[in-house]
């Protein structure tokens, strides 16, 4: 007998309130273990989260769960008056027991703490086995990104292990995190007990899991075992549906032949019927009692014919919707026309240590998560915007224009268009020919007019690269923060060959150390947590 699954989804269907349709009429279910959600950017895997957790409601059909449902979303709070306890979601239980300790018997104070009466201890316990500042009075803002989010998925594991039974989600808990995070987070997975749905593109933690599952044109999949056992099951699949397609091409191709061959036949005896009645070889009434039979012959034949073409069509239709043909970034670069050994930037290190940034070169800019490579980007790209105190790395731009991506890609106006988002960045291209463009990055039909605020996070993207893309004048230097944060695995292929055949100069942060090596880096600078760069050739 197959176990209970965590989530079922019943014919769930969700539109944005502009009409844009994210999900249409998915069912499916996830199980009680670890399964990992993956699928295209803009398939509406966060969407699908949400509804689980409530935090959306579907137009039609219905979300079941065993239990509750605990949601993290790709941004962590941000809210600087935020505690590690607030990240945790312990503080109200922590009051309560302060107010109990006072002396305060409240009933209300017995309630919220239930039976959490060590909650504390528990929670400090599994902070230091992650590694984690374990001071709950402490504040988020003075964690690093890594330490943030690993803090809010051991929130989630507390609450589990008090006998919530809720189903935790979590969306893209690796975007930012460096590789000593990573590992960490690793190993929270490994040890996780309880429902676990997580969206990543991260192979490594889709690696963990029991179950795989994909979001792909409405329909929901789900395969038992690891993201690459599904991967080498697809791959099967697909060769036997390409071959299925072969097959019914063939099919068609040979019955359009012999459509095409009845017909001449058909017109052949049509001829020598009309040349018969000419020489009036037979009388009249047997004239057109063969004219009579063979037309009701003919039409018959032409009939069964164009029904076996039209049969074979449809097969190949069908065959067609099995294969896949995912769309990609197609993303053509301008080119800079940047002169090699042309001085671009310059960064400094907090020891005085230069290191300067050439065209065409391609610089990785590498770090554990806090050391400060984000801020040393805004103080490069953006000068004020980042206070540089004595002894803290820096740089400043020499010469050239720069193209630059935040990681938040924060670069595009919610309350704008996507056309118009876009055409902030090149105000003097007619707004055809940036729909014409904006296709490129599979920006298309009415997604061009949506609001950027009704954005996923790849689609979004998307659109901030195309901003960055399509500027006029070019950059010659291009300046990326995480750029596959919030990419597909086949986008960030689209990605890798692009700058591959970009000849201008490009300075990358990133953790994603599968991406940087495909990139062909001319050097590795790190940035150390006292603020020095080290060049690694």
């Amino acid at each position: 007998m197959l176990p209970t699954p965590s989530v079922v989804l019943h014919d769930v269907t969700f539109a944005w309130p502009d009409g844009a349709v994210a999900l249409d009429h998915v069912s499916g279910a996830f199980g009680r273990g670890r399964t990992g959600l993956t699928g295209l950017n803009g398939a509406g895997k966060s969407t699908l989260l949400r509804l689980v957790a409530g935090l959306l409601t579907p137009a039609s059909g219905r979300v079941v769960l065993s239990g509750t449902a605990d949601y993290l979303p790709q941004r962590v709070t941000t809210d600087v008056d935020a505690t590690v306890a607030d990240l945790l979601g312990i503080t109200p239980v922590v009051r309560a027991l302060r107010a109990i300790e006072s002396g305060d018997v409240d009933p209300a104070h017995f309630d919220a703490v239930g039976d959490d009466w060590d909650v504390e201890e528990r929670a400090v316990a599994l902070l230091a086995a992650s590694g984690l500042p374990t001071g709950l009075g402490r504040s988020v803002a003075t964690l690093s990104g890594g330490e943030t989010m690993l803090t809010a998925i051991t929130g989630i594991r507390l609450r589990q292990s008090s006998g919530g039974g809720a189903v935790a989600l979590l969306d893209e808990p690796t975007n930012n995190l460096d590789g000593d995070a990573r590992e960490r987070l690793y190993e929270l997975v490994r040890g996780w007990r309880g429902a676990l749905v997580v969206v990543s593109h991260d192979l490594a933690l889709l690696e963990l899991m029991d179950d795989t599952a994909e979001l792909r044109a409405g329909s929901l999949t789900t395969f038992g075992g690891p993201y690459s056992e599904y991967r080498a099951w697809l791959e099967v699949q697909q060769e036997a549906a390409a071959q299925a397609l072969r097959s019914a091409e063939q099919t068609l191709r040979r019955e359009k032949r012999q459509r095409i061959e009845a017909e001449e036949r058909i017109a052949h005896s049509e001829s020598k019927g009309r040349k018969d009645a000419a020489n009036s070889r037979y009388v009249k009434a047997v004239i057109n009692d063969r004219r009579n039979s063979a037309e009701k012959s003919q039409g018959a034949r032409r009939g069964l014919l164009d029904d076996k073409v039209e049969r074979a069509r449809a097969a190949v239709d069908l065959a067609e919707r099995a294969v896949r043909d995912d769309d990609r970034i197609s993303v053509d670069l301008p080119d800079p026309r940047v002169p090699a050994g042309r001085r671009l930037v310059v960064l400094r290190g907090a020891d005085g240590r230069e290191v300067v940034v050439q065209g065409p070169e391609r610089v990785a800019l590498t770090g554990p998560n806090g050391v400060g490579k984000t801020t040393l980007l805004e103080r490069l790209v953006r000068p004020g915007s980042a206070e540089s105190p004595a002894g803290a790395a820096g740089g400043e731009v020499l010469t050239g224009q720069v193209a630059y991506l935040p990681q938040r890609v924060d670069v595009l106006r919610e309350d704008l268009s996507v056309l118009d988002a876009v055409r902030e960045g090149a105000p003097h291209v007619p707004p055809g020919e940036l729909r014409n463009r904006l296709a490129r990055f599979l920006v298309r039909g009415a997604a061009v007019d949506r609001p950027v605020a009704t954005l996923s996070g790849g689609e979004r993207f998307r659109v901030a690269l195309a901003r960055l893309l399509l500027a006029d004048p070019p950059a010659q230097l291009l300046v990326l923060d995480e750029p596959t944060n919030n990419l597909d695995v086949a986008s960030t292929d689209q990605l890798v060959d692009a700058l591959a055949a970009y000849r201008g100069a490009l300075l990358v942060v990133s953790h994603d150390r599968a991406f940087l090596e495909r990139l062909g880096l001319d050097v590795e600078v790190r940035l150390d947590g006292a603020g020095n760069l080290t060049e690694v050739r």
